[in-house]
């Protein structure tokens, strides 16, 4: 437990539920279609076992983990990052190759009226220090170029835009990045 009335830590295996439940909020979220690359429709029709095993392997594996925040005061889950281990000579989502071994941070989400309090820079610091012990140097997100409100946000965290990005469904993304 923290001070700040929050504890920030990894899933756990048999978390699906709450897993499912923040997933579908971040993407009911009016910001949601240029923040996320899958819709509330696409992820409302996926089934249990679906969900559970995505939550198991973000709990137990080493490729991939998933971090959250619980509000210390009713156990509410009001954010989520997951973090995923990119090794070299592997594709990325821009359909490049990817240099180094690194993390790609993803499925980023702080509940509207948690905003503000560092509840993300918490999540991050929590998603990258597994990073670092996985032996990753860097860390990558991609952020919607329609997103100043995330773009603003990573670079209080000590992201950098890259110049490098892909084209998505929703449009033009931006990467950007910080050492480990």
């Amino acid at each position: 437990m923290t001070d700040d009335g929050y504890v920030v830590r990894r899933v756990g295996a048999d978390e699906w539920p709450q897993a499912r439940a923040l997933r579908l909020e971040a993407l009911a979220d009016p910001a949601a279609p240029v923040a996320f690359l899958e819709t509330l429709e696409r992820a409302s029709a996926r089934p249990g076992d679906f969900w559970r095993l995505r939550t198991r392997h973000a709990a137990q594996g080493e490729e991939a983990v998933q971090v959250v925040a619980v509000a210390r005061d009713g156990g509410r889950w009001v954010g989520t990052v997951t973090c995923l281990l990119e090794e070299p000579g592997s594709g990325d989502v821009a359909g490049d190759a990817v240099e180094r071994r690194q993390v790609h941070l993803v499925a980023v989400y702080v509940s509207p009226e948690h905003r503000g309090r560092g509840v993300l820079g918490r999540l991050v610091d929590e998603a990258l220090a597994w990073a670092r012990w996985r032996g990753a140097g860097r860390a990558r997100l991609f952020v919607h170029v329609d997103n100043p409100r995330a773009q603003a946000a990573y670079r209080r965290l000590g992201f950098v835009l890259t110049g490098r990005g892909f084209t998505s469904d929703a449009g033009e993304e931006l990467e950007m990045s910080r050492a480990l």
